[in-house]
């Protein structure tokens, strides 16, 4: 599988990153078959977050790392400072304790890949960056990064970091598939417009994209006239998205493959490093997804699929 490095980070990140955000210690031996599958098709990159589950989710992923013996060979990218009730949480009380609550649920004592879940424009980016320069000079954290950050501000951020001698955000973890998001899925979430795609692209900061396959858009079990996923509708349903589903469907019988794999290979063949954040529910559908992130596209295959080219 194809990977690609990010500052600070022992190992390669692999293009597909297993999403866990249903996973629990209720379903252990679930999700030890998922994990163990996915690590078998070559991936080692796992996605979870401080609220996931009310922090299931990391107690899963830390119980099969430590019954595996494997945490050295696995990448742990997890999130903190979301916000709650009360509002915003993007601070350095919030970021301390939500560290340390991962790092315990996840049974180590450092993560690979530590994202802001959020952000507060309303706050400046200075104390942010400082705060997780902290935990990487203290060994905590080996890279940090915003997902659900604007590309304004990742640049805002790198800037300040760059002028005081620390350590930017070298990945940002938006919404980016083939099907464009209409509005946020969930309130205060980012997909990546034409405008942070050429960001990415003259930076070449990684791009970790979640529903990167639009949320079962491209599996088939949708149609225009079926509107019974309200979010669905709401978010992918456009004229436009339905014609790049249509040019998605033609080129992947075109290359044997399927629509859904298209979609995928779409998010991992951009002009910038980039990675999809995945769900596969079995071995048919992760080995759909490891021969999807195979498919190499063109240029002009690129442009075509998204409306750019006729």
């Amino acid at each position: 599988m194809k990977s690609f490095a990010i500052p600070g980070v022992k190992l390669p990140v692999t293009q597909l990153i297993m999403g866990t955000d249903y996973y629990s210690p209720d379903i252990q031996d679930r999700v030890n078959e998922l994990l163990d599958a996915y690590v078998g098709i070559g991936g080692n990159t796992l996605d979870t977050g401080h609220i996931y589950g009310g922090g299931k989710s990391e107690r899963a992923i830390g119980n099969w790392m430590a019954a595996r013996g494997n945490r050295s060979d696995i990448l742990v990218l997890t999130k903190g400072a979301h916000h709650n009730a009360a509002g915003p949480r993007v601070n350095k009380a919030a970021i301390d304790q939500d560290l340390s609550e991962s790092l315990e649920r996840l049974q180590t004592d450092y993560i690979d890949l530590y994202a802001l879940h959020r952000d507060d424009p309303a706050v400046e980016v200075g104390p942010i960056v400082e705060a997780l320069n902290a935990h990487i000079e203290a060994g905590r954290v080996r890279a940090i990064g915003g997902s659900n950050w604007s590309h304004q501000r990742l640049q805002e951020a790198n800037d300040y970091a760059a002028k005081h001698g620390l350590v930017g955000f070298t990945f940002s973890s938006p919404n980016l598939s083939l099907a464009k998001a209409k509005e946020p899925f969930w309130a205060g979430c980012i997909s990546a417009d034409a405008e942070t795609c050429a960001w990415h692209e003259k930076t070449q900061l990684p791009l970790l994209s979640w529903s990167s396959q639009a949320r079962g858009f491209f599996t088939g079990r949708f149609t225009p006239e079926d509107r019974s996923n309200a979010d669905l509708v709401r978010v992918f349903y456009s004229d436009a998205n339905w014609e790049r589903y249509r040019r998605a469907e033609q080129l992947g019988k075109e290359k044997g493959l399927t629509t859904i794999q298209i979609a995928l290979a779409y998010v991992l063949n951009q002009p910038f490093p980039s990675a999809a954040l995945i769900g596969p529910q079995n071995q048919q559908e992760m080995d759909s997804c490891r021969e999807g992130a195979s498919v190499r596209l063109t240029p002009e295959e690129m442009a075509w699929l998204d409306l750019s080219a006729e």
